[in-house]
């Protein structure tokens, strides 16, 4: 049930970063970015309380907690969460990693008429 006037993207969003924070607390395993992950989960938590939160901001901690806790599987569910409820609040979407899809052409900037094509890594050489 929503806050009465609370956006339902900012309930999403704590009720992620609580529910990756009891996750995190209650990992039994050593982990060297445990401290940072916490830091910004906090600051996520701080974010959404105040608010509505900016994007820029909501990806950076993404980034953080996602670099801190991402390589443990205990956590994965959670932190998907997470990801969800900052993808929500909108801006450029960057696909998944090992998706195999390509980013829309207004995620990644059509390219100018005229323009050289940069193949990508998978494209062999001529191929357009």
């Amino acid at each position: 049930m929503d806050r009465v006037g609370q956006d339902p993207r900012v309930d999403a969003l704590r009720d992620a970063v609580s529910r990756l924070r009891r996750a995190l607390a209650a990992h039994p395993a050593r982990l060297p970015d445990r401290d940072a992950a916490e830091d910004e989960l906090a600051a996520l938590d701080a974010m959404a309380r105040e608010g509505e939160p900016e994007v820029p901001r909501l990806r950076r901690s993404l980034l953080l907690v996602a670099g801190a806790v991402g390589s443990v599987s205990a956590l994965a569910a959670a932190l998907a969460e997470l990801r969800a409820a900052v993808d929500r609040f909108g801006g450029t979407r960057v696909p998944e990693q090992g998706s195999g899809r390509p980013l829309d052409e207004a995620a990644r900037g059509a390219p100018e008429e005229g323009a050289h094509r940069v193949p990508s890594p998978r494209e062999a050489p001529g191929e357009d």
